[in-house]
């Protein structure tokens, strides 16, 4: 049995009471994304197409405009978003490695039913489940075995009607620059459920939403495409349809901004709001996959 997915404003079907993933109706959606074109400095770093907006991207960090014009150039090839598409379709676990480890998230031992899962691909480092690449005939895989779990620079895979909890990048400067599909981001003004919700809006490919300790430092991620129906449980799609985003978090330290006072917080573990307890916990970053492992997949998928 499927149910009707939650629509991006995240109102339910009959209009009546909030849902995921953010809990909002239709008017306050309207609210929220007006007073993200008009929130200073920008939420949104892209080329500007008026003259306010020009000047509220101007308020955005020197260090945060650097990350997003470095990051500019960036692309899936069409032949990774389609394998990515494939391994992400119900389907066969064992020939398709995305749903399998996005099941394993959520229904495996320790997993988390709190909200649909999401994939996170160190570009750097090891990911938790590259030993599984052995089931798509990659012997040798393309790890180092001493790596680490973090990673300064992540992409993450966003399953249509996926989202992420409410969370926060600590002391990180940061970007997400969106490669693929559609994304919805609100900010808010602190890492709390009752939180004031800032701004809401939507990145397409090209456009880059950010962070620092100071600003924007906290938010929730939300992939608005069709799902093609949910489970019963509302937490897995029923579609390969996916957006995918490149994440860069940078401890201060690396960051040539003045130095932060006090600071406990860096990208090794970041802090979120629990789905359904509503309470604060810690999270221990770590990636799912490798890069060189995914592609390496991807390369191997045939598409006939």
């Amino acid at each position: 049995m499927t149910q009707a997915p939650p629509t991006a404003t995240g109102a339910d079907t009959a209009g009546s009471t909030p849902a995921p993933p953010f809990y909002i109706t239709k008017e306050e959606e309207r609210r929220l994304r007006l007073r993200a074109e008009r929130i200073e400095p920008a939420l949104v770093i892209s080329q500007p197409s008026s003259f306010d907006e020009y000047v509220r991207q101007l308020m955005v960090p020197p260090a945060v405009m650097d990350l997003a014009r470095k990051a500019a150039g960036i692309r899936l090839s069409a032949w990774e978003i389609q394998a990515i598409r494939w391994h992400l379709e119900p389907g066969d676990d064992s020939s398709r490695l995305l749903r399998r480890i996005l099941n394993e998230k959520v229904y495996g031992d320790g997993g988390d039913t709190s909200h649909p899962p999401y994939i996170r691909v160190a570009c750097t480092g090891k990911g938790k489940y590259d030993d599984w690449a052995k089931d798509h005939g990659i012997g040798e895989l393309a790890f180092d075995e001493n790596a680490r779990y973090g990673s300064p620079v992540v992409l993450e895979i966003w399953p249509a009607q996926h989202y992420s909890p409410m969370h926060s990048h600590g002391n990180t400067t940061g970007i997400v620059y969106c490669l693929a599909g559609q994304l919805d981001i609100m900010a808010y003004s602190e890492l709390k459920w009752t939180a004031e919700k800032r701004g809401l809006l939507t990145l397409t490919p090209g456009q880059t939403a950010w962070l620092t300790r100071e600003t924007y430092a906290v938010h929730k991620v939300f992939c608005p495409m069709d799902g093609g129906g949910m489970s019963a449980d509302g937490l897995m799609n029923n579609t390969g349809d996916f957006a995918a985003s490149f994440h860069v978090y940078l401890n201060e330290s690396e960051v040539h901004m003045e130095a932060y006072e006090g600071a406990d917080l860096t990208r090794d573990v970041f802090h979120l709001i629990h789905e359904t307890k509503h309470v604060e916990e810690k999270f221990t970053t770590y990636s799912d996959l490798s890069w060189p492992v995914l592609r390496e997949v991807l390369a191997r998928t045939s598409l006939s």
